[in-house]
């Protein structure tokens, strides 16, 4: 065999990772733009999330590059970075293929999920209720972004979960402006309900309410674009 020739006595040969330093990066700002640390407005550098990092500024610049051609980011100079402009046209055809993509992922989810899964939906939305009781918005965005995506992991498709990924890095940053219409308290009674129907495996109920918290979110961002 092959490997044979590099096998010594008393050494280990431990396989190398295939994730990448600029892989790491990579994940590292996409968690942070779903789980709306980077927010609509705000300006971020090149350096500053290198030295957050603690690494060089080529993986950032890498990373944010990747992100740049998902439309998750846009360049604002040289050095910085930004979230994208929401135009109508552009939140109603997230809104669109959101309403189909994520509704089967969460069908194939009520099929798939197991009673660990269920648990751990639990967990999320007692954190979802618990920020949104005491108006932590931070809170309640990394809660909404975990409890979603417990469903959609569930669902047990890599490339569906891809594409949801790729929607919400340019939908959910806007989630942080959905606070004071009142949204959240809306949203967290379609959680309730995904939950339910999760539980219940009930397919046609959690479809229902995932398009129904898509659709309330959708109203609010498209009032607040006028």
């Amino acid at each position: 065999m092959a490997g044979a020739a590099f096998r010594k006595p008393g050494v280990e040969i431990v396989p190398l990772s295939r994730e990448t330093l600029q892989d790491r990066v990579y994940r590292h700002v996409t968690e942070l733009i779903l789980d709306g640390s980077i927010v609509p407005g705000e300006m971020v550098t090149v350096q500053s999330l290198a030295d957050a990092f603690g690494v060089s500024p080529m993986p950032v610049r890498e990373a944010l590059r990747r992100l740049t051609a998902a439309n998750a980011l846009m360049v604002v100079s040289g050095r910085s970075i930004g979230i994208p402009a929401l135009s109508r046209a552009r939140l109603v055809d997230l809104r669109n293929v959101r309403f189909e993509i994520e509704a089967i992922a969460a069908a194939w989810a009520a099929e798939r999920i197991d009673d660990q899964g269920i648990a751990r939906l639990g967990q999320h939305l007692a954190a979802l209720e618990q920020a949104n009781a005491a108006g932590d918005v931070k809170s309640y965005l990394r809660a909404n972004y975990a409890f979603h995506f417990s469903i959609y992991r569930a669902a047990g498709s890599e490339n569906i979960l891809n594409i949801i990924e790729n929607l919400w890095l340019q939908i959910s940053p806007y989630f942080n402006m959905l606070h004071d219409s009142g949204n959240y308290s809306t949203a967290n009674e379609h959680h309730q309900a995904m939950f339910a129907a999760l539980r219940n495996r009930d397919v046609e109920a959690v479809r229902r309410a995932i398009r129904a918290d898509i659709d309330a979110a959708f109203d609010v961002l498209v009032d607040l674009l006028k």
